[in-house]
């Protein structure tokens, strides 16, 4: 072994042997041995120091605060997206929990399938068909029971509903019920919150449904007494005879600001912070073919009479109960700017030619009318009718999705285009052409560009809009994030490339304005694709390491932007961004550092040219890391990856902290006094 550590190769086959190749006689052979083994240990000992050095890295931050190198983060900069995927909306966030409520999934042509109602009782007892009687001209579609029974069976027959996987129905809770009801005699009918093989009874009222030809509207509320989390909906009676239903409806009484919002998803949203939401997608907007494209107009009005459709692309139908309007008050409930995407007359698999589109751009002046006209006007004035006689502040829109390669796209960008600048001047535009590397080729205010890659391609991506040109549109992050083989179901290692990403976005904020994750929602159902920001299903509920990843920039947008320097042999595998922002109270320099690397570093940050002083006490710093860095978060452990927060005692314009191996660091240091960002 000393050998091969002087000579770089392997000890001979004995001492003496290799003594006497050496020249080295018996007589001084153990001087020479004493020398050897001092020799061997201090080789040894010189292996132990390398990989110390090796295991703990040093570097230094450089931040300059001064004010003429600041410069002002966009108020805009980090938003969210939100898209009709994986049950995010349907069965997700809006919170009714009926599935396939007005029994028009199956299509059009009767008989069709009812999926997923299904009847109590058997074919001896209860006969139910779809037909096209139903008094709502959109969706024509209803239920037909005939229950045959003259001695039915105790508790009854008819149908139930199981909802979006079961529903979540939470003891002491009232559940608000609407349904369309006719019959030709006089009927009870039993409507009842049940677990999901019927035999433990949470709620449940009659309704008389007075004979007649016409339709009625029944409304109940349900109180619950009692918590099962697949729970059914279930309509039953014991009286021989034939009852049609339609537009059946069960709605929890406590959504966000009661506008139907599932509470504690919205309030996952919330503590983003966001400043956009752009909406509902994404190929949602596009459709496999244009036919099953989202449609703005049949999406508003009466939630009861709008005809839903079948979203293609992700392979599911929705009711479009949450609709335009429904985005539009989301938007505003969440105080956020609201994006419009809108399709261009281009699907995946049809387009509409450029001399006929026409028609489409109507459509799209008429949308932003229903948006932003005056409650007299002709669009403005069905706002108006549902609830909102002010209108909502639309001032981006997109025209269109991805759809920059298509054949049609420029000649029908230029057509919508032109007509809303005329109509509305001050509405920003955005291009789905990428304006990063080459300049656009027709007019727009924004573009969109969209990343998924692996984690080391969008690490190394932070560096993307450095040779932007600083003239011209700005650019539009719409879609970003981790993806596939090392994004897991949203692993730590991903979040951490997303947020090297995002350092990039605001060193470059002076052309990025806006930035998202996508997706946001996954029901653990439907998980069609994956990683995203939020896991849920009826009744739970987890953020992944990307989505809190995203909670330590939410106080970047119109913050200011401080210039850093990294100074080490080891600056490949790190990346920072500083700021200073103010809460209702205090104001503070925040500097983000991610270590990508395995090694922990030893990190000195000096801070020149602030405004003010540094007050250790209310500094504080946070920390996004894990024992694996594919460590991931679940239902049965929430919190396995979330960021932990402690007090920075050493918090001062020189200091040195530790950041651990693969780790987002975010240290707050509190200022006592700050001339900056009062400015703000």
């Amino acid at each position: 072994m000393v050998d091969a550590c002087m000579h770089g190769r392997h000890a001979g086959p004995t001492r003496i042997d290799k003594w006497k190749r050496m020249g080295i006689t018996s007589n001084d052979a153990a001087p020479r041995a004493v020398l050897l083994r001092f020799l061997f240990l201090l080789c040894i000992g010189c292996k132990c120091l390398a990989s110390e050095v090796e295991a703990t890295q040093t570097a230094t931050l450089a931040v300059d605060a001064s004010p003429q190198l600041a410069r002002k983060i966009p108020d805009t900069l980090f938003g969210i997206f939100f898209e009709e995927i994986n049950h995010a909306g349907a069965g997700g966030i809006w919170a009714e929990l009926v599935s396939n409520r007005g029994f028009e999934a199956g299509g059009l042509h009767t008989p069709s399938n009812i999926d997923p109602w299904s009847i109590i009782g058997d074919d001896s007892s209860v006969f139910v068909e779809t037909d096209r009687t139903s008094c709502f001209s959109r969706n024509i579609v209803a239920l037909r029971m005939e229950v045959l029974c003259d001695n039915c069976p105790t508790g009854g027959v008819g149908v139930y509903n199981p909802g979006f996987w079961g529903m979540n129905i939470e003891e002491g809770k009232v559940y608000n019920l609407v349904m369309f009801v006719k019959s030709p005699e006089t009927t009870d009918l039993t409507v009842s919150l049940t677990s999901s093989n019927g035999l433990q009874n949470l709620a449940s009222a009659t309704v008389t449904v007075s004979g007649e030809s016409n339709w009625i509207k029944v409304e109940q509320k349900l109180v619950a007494k009692g918590t099962n989390r697949t729970s059914r909906l279930q309509i039953t009676t014991n009286k021989k005879g034939v009852v049609w239903f339609d537009q059946v409806s069960l709605m929890p009484e406590d959504t966000y600001k009661g506008h139907g919002f599932r509470t504690e998803l919205i309030s996952m949203i919330l503590d983003l912070k966001p400043r956009f939401l752009r909406f509902p997608g994404g190929c949602f907007v596009e459709g496999g073919w244009l036919r099953n494209a989202f449609r703005w107009r049949e999406s508003i009005g009466p939630w009861e009479e709008r005809p839903g459709h079948f979203g293609d692309v992700w392979h599911y139908w929705t009711d479009d109960g949450l609709g335009y309007y429904e985005f539009l008050q989301l938007a505003e409930d969440l105080g956020t700017e609201p994006i419009w995407v809108f399709n261009n007359g281009v699907s995946h698999n049809d387009e509409v030619d450029t001399v006929a589109i026409a028609p489409f751009v109507k459509d799209v002046l008429d949308s932003i009318e229903f948006a932003r006209g005056s409650a007299n006007s002709t669009w403005g004035s069905v706002r108006a009718a549902m609830g909102h006689p002010e209108p909502f502040p639309v001032k981006y829109v997109a025209i269109g999705n991805e759809d920059c390669g298509k054949k049609f796209y420029r000649g029908n960008y230029l057509k919508f285009y032109n007509a809303i600048r005329q109509a509305y001047p001050d509405i920003q535009m955005i291009s789905n052409c990428d304006g990063s590397s080459t300049p656009l080729d027709h007019p727009a205010d924004l573009y969109d560009f969209h990343v998924y890659n692996d984690s080391k391609t969008l690490f190394n991506m932070k560096s993307t809009f450095d040779r932007t040109s600083r003239s011209g549109p700005k650019a539009f992050v719409s879609e970003y994030a981790v993806w596939r083989g090392d994004a897991g179901r949203g692993s730590l290692l991903a979040s951490l490339a997303e947020a090297v990403f995002l350092t990039g976005l605001e060193k470059n904020s002076d052309i990025v304005s806006m930035a998202s994750y996508a997706p946001l929602f996954v029901n653990d159902n439907d998980q069609t694709w994956n990683p995203d920001a939020i896991v849920f299903n009826s009744w739970q509920h987890y953020g992944t390491p990307s989505y809190w990843m995203q909670t330590l920039f939410r106080e970047s947008s119109g913050a200011m932007f401080h210039p850093t320097t990294i100074s080490s042999s080891y600056s490949g595998s790190l990346a920072a961004s500083a700021i200073t922002w103010q809460d209702s109270e205090n104001s503070f320099l925040r500097v983000k550092v991610i270590n990508f690397g395995s090694d922990a570093v030893t990190l000195t940050i000096s801070t020149s040219g602030l405004q003010a002083s540094i007050n250790a006490l209310g500094s504080t710093a946070t920390v996004l890391t894990s024992a694996d860095v594919m460590d991931e978060n679940s239902f049965s452990n929430p919190t396995k990856v979330v960021p932990v927060k402690s007090d920075l005692s050493n918090a001062a314009e020189q200091m040195q902290v530790t950041l651990a191996p693969r780790s987002f660091s975010s240290f707050d240091l509190a200022l006592a006094q700050s001339k900056l960002v009062a400015e703000m």
